[in-house]
């Protein structure tokens, strides 16, 4: 088969030519920004789901959605030692710009960017990786009081003003949301929970690990009722069929029925993985109709590269005492599995792996999915680990 009609897209974060099983949260979004441009209101959410569901692919979306509709957006991805108003200035400052485009929003998007100005000469001491260009002087008194919280308030409400006047609405998208420090991450939900109360047109749509869930609502109490969580998980059966038969359709190929069921079994219905075995499957295959000793053909090559790319980058971060402890959940299974059985397994006292444990959930690698259960957040890491590391220090 042509490599270059390849119509697959194994990526991070690359938009797969046809989107399946995503229709309901894309939709309930769309009314969610649509509500707020009204005054009406309007809940935030949260996407939560492991690695490889197609969070990133779905904000995106979600993002041309939006902008199709009017809506002013920002996107931002949020990575490990970032601050977060350090990522939202530059962003919000674009966005106060084209709303001065509008004369009926001019002169309340000057001022929103004169809190911008007083919101970075304030807090630049304390967020030192605050870089952005400042179009006007800063007005005393608005949003430069120092604290973060308060001013994150009195900046959104510039802004949301802003979009209220120009008759549209702010979309803030904002990428793998776990690795926003705690305070930082209060700041913002109370930041938009200052925008609903005022009924401004202003939505937050987030994406981030299961442990997402837990953090809003340990860093405000209230998050759990001010933000949806849909959960992101693997596609049912019917839209993982589709998003293997139409692109292939599209390019007037057709696949046996048991080469497809081997991909979908083996994707677990992951888009990340139907993406990436549809890829390597099709590259196997010498003409159509794909059969099942394409989909034999590929099995080594595509479990060769996943290794190498998707679960080798996230290998390469741990340090050898973490490499272990995950070693010990792969020889336990997919899990979710208890702390004490990691432990035993381990052949050490379940409280002297709780340093280590910590670690690898803000490294984002596992998270708790109840009180003393230990999982996964990247789908079959375990049979990686089990191919990496095939023998290990037994206890």
């Amino acid at each position: 088969m042509n490599p270059v009609a390849n119509p697959f897209a194994p990526g991070a974060g690359t938009p797969p030519p046809e989107l399946a099983g995503r229709d309901e949260v894309r939709e309930s979004v769309r009314i969610a920004l649509a509500r707020a441009r009204l005054g009406r209101p309007a809940k935030s959410a949260m996407l939560v789901g492991l690695r490889g569901v197609g969070k990133t692919v779905l904000l995106d979306r979600m993002r041309m959605d939006a902008e199709a509709e009017g809506i002013h957006t920002v996107r931002i991805e949020a990575p490990e030692g970032r601050s977060l108003p350090a990522l939202l200035a530059p962003e919000l400052r674009q966005a106060l710009l084209r709303l001065s485009q509008t004369d009926a929003a001019k002169e309340t998007a000057i001022r929103g960017l004169r809190a911008l100005a007083g919101f970075v000469g304030r807090l630049k001491v304390q967020f030192g990786d605050i870089e952005v260009g400042l179009d006007y002087d800063a007005e005393p008194g608005l949003a430069d009081n120092g604290d973060l919280e308060r001013d994150l308030q009195a900046l959104f409400e510039q802004v949301g003003l802003a979009a209220q006047r120009a008759q549209t609405g702010l979309a803030l998208f904002v990428d793998e949301l776990q690795y926003v420090p705690e305070a930082q991450l209060a700041a913002l939900i109370t930041a938009i929970h200052r925008t609903e109360q005022r009924q401004l047109p202003v939505v937050l749509v987030g994406a981030g690990l299961p442990q997402l869930r837990g953090q809003m609502g340990n860093a405000k109490s209230y998050a759990e009722r001010l933000f949806d969580f849909p959960q992101i998980g693997p596609l049912p059966d019917t839209a993982a069929r589709r998003a293997i038969e139409i692109p292939l359709t599209h390019e007037q190929v057709t696949i046996a029925p048991e080469a497809l069921q081997a991909v979908l079994a083996i994707s677990e219905g992951y888009p990340y993985f139907l993406q990436h075995w549809a890829s390597h499957v099709w590259l196997a295959a010498r003409a159509s109709p794909i059969v099942m000793a394409d989909f034999e053909r590929a099995h080594q090559t595509a479990i060769a590269a996943l290794d190498q790319s998707f679960f080798r980058v996230r290998f390469d971060r741990l340090t050898p005492k973490e490499k272990t402890y995950l070693r010990a959940m792969a020889e336990l299974g997919p899990g979710p599995h208890r702390s004490g059985e990691i432990a035993a397994t381990l052949g050490v006292a379940v409280n002297s792996t709780g340093p280590i444990r910590s670690s690898l959930i803000t490294k984002g690698m596992i998270w708790s999915p109840s009180h003393g259960d230990t999982a996964f957040t990247v789908p079959m890491f375990d049979q990686f680990m089990l191919r990496i590391m095939p023998v290990w220090p037994q206890p």
